[in-house]
C-alpha cells in the first residue's frame, strides 16, 4: 500500500511540474512572433488565468473550488499547445524546463496582486457611481 501512494504522489509531483512547465512555455510562446496570432491570445489567456493567485471558482468551495485547476487549465493549456506549431512549442518547452532550475521571483505574485486589486477597486468604484 505504501508502494502505491508514493508512486501516485510521485505522478503527481511530475504533472505538476509538467503543468508550470507548459505554463511557461505558453507564456513564452505568446509573446513570439512566430507564434499565429489567435494562440497569442489564448496562451495569454490561458498562463494569465494559471498564474494568477485569483481563481474562477474559489478553491474553499469544496469540490468545484480545484475543478479550475485540475481541469480547466490542463484544458486550455492542451487546446493552446495544439494551436501553436509543434517545433516552437518544443523550443519554449526547453526554455521553460531551463528556467525552472532557477531561483524563483516573488515580484510576478506581487505584480498579479496589485492588477487584480486595481481592477476590484475600479469595478467596486465604478458600481458604486
Amino acid at each position: 500500500m505504501q508502494g502505491q501512494s508514493s508512486s501516485l504522489l510521485t505522478r503527481l509531483k511530475q504533472w505538476a511540474r509538467t503543468i508550470k512547465r507548459d505554463v511557461h512555455a505558453l507564456w513564452l510562446a505568446a509573446r513570439d512572433p512566430r507564434t499565429p496570432w489567435w494562440a497569442k491570445v489564448l496562451a495569454l489567456v490561458v498562463a494569465a488565468y494559471a498564474l494568477s493567485p485569483i481563481d474562477l471558482i474559489p478553491d474553499f468551495i469544496p469540490v468545484l473550488g480545484y475543478l479550475d485547476d485540475l481541469v480547466l487549465v490542463p484544458f486550455g493549456i492542451w487546446l493552446v499547445v495544439r494551436l501553436i506549431p509543434v517545433e516552437l512549442m518544443e523550443e519554449h518547452r526547453a526554455t521553460a524546463a531551463q528556467a525552472a532550475s532557477r531561483p524563483v521571483s516573488r515580484a510576478a505574485a506581487g505584480v498579479f496582486v496589485v492588477i487584480w486589486l486595481v481592477a476590484a477597486v475600479w469595478l467596486l468604484t465604478w458600481m458604486t457611481r
